[in-house]
C-alpha cells in the first residue's frame, strides 16, 4: 500500500530571516491548521518525504507571503530543461483564478527547476485545512503535473 500520509516526512520549522532551522518536528505536527503560519509569519515549514521524492521533488518549503499573504510553496523539481515550454503551459491550466502565477527558473548548478506557486490556487485549497492536507494537495498537484509531462513526451 502507497504510504500517503507523510508519516515518515522530515519536518523542520525555520526563520524567514536567517533560514535557521528553529526546530524538528514529529509528522503530528501535520495536524496543525495551516493558519499556523499566517500566526508564525517570521516562519517557514521544510518538508522532505519519500512521496515527494518519488515524483522528483526534493522537499517543499511553505510559508506565508508578507505582500499577498497566500500560502507559498517553493521547491525543486528534477525535470530536464527541454520540458520548460510544456511545465509553464501546465502550470497555467493548472492554477486557477485570475490571481495566479508562479515563478520557474532552472538552476544549471543544480539541474532542477526552481518552483514557486501560491498553494491558494491549487485545486482542493481551503483556508481551514491542516498542513498534512495542504501537503496532500500540494503533492497531488505535482504528481499530476510531473506525470502529465511524462506521458505527453514517452
Amino acid at each position: 500500500m502507497e504510504n500517503n500520509n507523510f508519516s515518515d516526512a522530515y519536518i523542520e520549522r525555520c526563520s524567514k530571516e536567517t533560514e535557521n532551522m528553529i526546530d524538528k518536528e514529529s509528522s503530528s505536527f501535520l495536524n496543525q491548521p495551516i493558519t499556523y503560519l499566517k500566526e508564525h509569519k517570521n516562519e517557514f515549514i521544510f518538508v522532505e518525504s519519500t512521496l515527494f521524492e518519488q515524483i522528483g521533488v526534493e522537499g517543499i518549503s511553505l510559508e506565508v507571503d508578507d505582500v499577498f499573504g497566500t500560502y507559498d510553496v517553493m521547491l525543486g523539481l528534477k525535470l530536464q530543461k527541454k520540458f520548460e515550454k510544456m511545465l509553464k503551459e501546465q502550470l497555467n491550466n493548472s492554477l486557477q483564478g485570475d490571481e495566479a502565477k508562479f515563478d520557474l527558473v532552472f538552476s544549471h548548478d543544480d539541474g532542477l527547476w526552481d518552483l514557486n506557486f501560491a498553494l491558494d490556487y491549487v485545486e482542493g485549497y481551503r483556508e481551514n485545512l491542516s498542513i498534512h492536507e495542504s501537503l496532500h494537495i500540494i503533492h497531488k498537484f505535482l504528481s499530476a503535473l510531473v506525470h502529465t509531462i511524462k506521458q505527453t513526451t514517452s
